[in-house]
């Protein structure tokens, strides 16, 4: 089998078990101890396409159940060759797709407003139950924060907003833009905690009636709104704006339209904390799968290419943080529940076993990416003025454990 010829020569921890279309195995051996895993490939075009077009058929062959894992499930198969990517990324057909991808990334990206509303709409406009079975209670659909990394995934959300909040010096009476706001829960607990004024813009019409509705039953409907809007046809000016988990959805094509807008948004002392994935190498491209099928136009940037747009715009960076495997753990228990519930996702929301498997894929596939294939979420802090936050960070530490506390009391 032509698979496994060529992955023998890359395997380098592990062993890897290939029962072929014909019931005959194949097993590859690394130097190195590690997992050892079974798949099974059904019938020979799947072999073929796997080996042409890895990237992008692995996912689907297993989605399809043209490639199952015996004794395992797909992360088992998918933490064995993240642990041997560097090798994998050596070989003829993976080179030459990330080449391909370098070159077409800015017209895949390219994300005027209608296409922005429609590439939101394939991801976040599923049915609505279907995000109660896999997310925490507040639907933080973005990277945990795990002080210590065992903390259940509630506990690390909530630090999240806590950790986000003490970033942005927040004060009662403020006016603060949350873009891409997803479900509400950022914009709800600034409010319950800081006493500030918050306005949330999306581009689902689901996460809108749920935002809306949480903060009509919260009380907070005159302190908290929500609007189907994109932000760049916002035309307000704010103390402080956030934005979680939605750069990723700009497009590096628009990265200086982005902040020139964020620029024009912010008021003269005004400061922003943008939280997004990016990635600890050069600038490359979206993983083919991943943007067939869960994030249309979708793309994780190097910090090289955001930090030269803020400067193109003429902001201040006062603050960076990368957090390294925390996406990593919060996405093993995202896995863990949605597999856990799988059943119930069949018969209550009404999902087929093939949207399953794209979705486990999906949840497995991204936790390997942040263990073994340079992916990080970085919180940017961002001023319009030299001054505009304190010469120390000290504030962060004592807002946060105020924060943290007053959440839990009131939990």
């Amino acid at each position: 089998m032509l698979l496994a010829k060529v992955l023998s020569r890359v395997l380098g921890e592990g062993q890897l078990t290939i029962i072929d279309a014909a019931g005959r195995s194949h097993r590859i051996r690394g130097g190195r101890p590690g997992p050892e895993v079974t798949m099974r490939v059904h019938d020979r075009w799947t072999g073929l396409r796997l080996l042409l077009r890895p990237r992008l058929a692995f996912g689907e062959a297993f989605m399809e159940g043209k490639l199952t894992v015996e004794g395992g499930g797909i992360y088992d198969l998918l933490d064995l060759l993240g642990r041997n990517m560097a090798s994998l990324e050596t070989t003829p057909f993976i080179r030459w797709s990330y080449g391909f991808q370098r070159l077409v990334r800015v017209l895949e990206q390219y994300n005027p407003i209608g296409t922005a509303e429609r590439n939101v709409a394939h991801h976040y406009d599923l049915k609505d139950q279907l995000y109660d079975f896999f997310l925490d209670r507040d639907r933080q659909y973005s990277c945990a924060y795990f002080r210590t990394g065992e903390e259940p995934l509630e506990q690390a959300q909530l630090d999240k907003k806590g950790h986000i909040a003490a970033k942005l010096l927040l004060k009662p009476g403020q006016n603060v833009l949350d873009i891409g706001s997803g479900w509400g829960g950022m914009a709800l607990f600034l409010s319950q905690q800081f006493g500030v004024d918050v306005t949330g813009v999306t581009l689902s019409k689901e996460q809108l009636a749920v935002s809306s509705r949480r903060a009509l039953e919260g009380g907070l409907a005159d302190r908290v709104r929500f609007k189907l809007l994109d932000y760049r046809q916002e035309d307000g000016r704010y103390d402080r704006i956030v934005s979680v988990g939605m750069f990723e959805h700009v497009g590096v094509a628009h990265y200086i339209e982005y902040f020139r807008k964020v620029k024009s948004l912010l008021k003269e002392d005004g400061v922003m904390l943008l939280h997004a994935i990016g990635r600890m190498e050069p600038p490359g491209g979206t993983n083919t799968w991943l943007k067939k099928y869960i994030f249309p136009g979708g793309y994780t940037p190097a910090l090289s290419e955001v930090l030269t747009a803020i400067e193109k715009v003429g902001l201040w960076v006062t603050d960076i943080e990368v957090l390294r495997l925390h996406y990593a753990g919060t996405l093993r228990q995202w896995r863990t529940r949605f597999n856990a519930n799988r059943e119930r996702i069949k018969q209550m929301a009404g999902y087929d076993e093939r949207f399953c498997r794209m979705w486990e894929f999906y949840l497995a596939g991204c936790e390997v990416a942040f263990r073994y294939m340079n992916q990080m979420v970085f919180q940017i802090q961002i001023a319009r003025k030299l001054d505009a936050v304190p010469l120390t960070r000290d504030y962060m530490v004592d807002t946060e454990r105020r924060a943290t506390a007053h959440s839990m009391a009131a939990e």
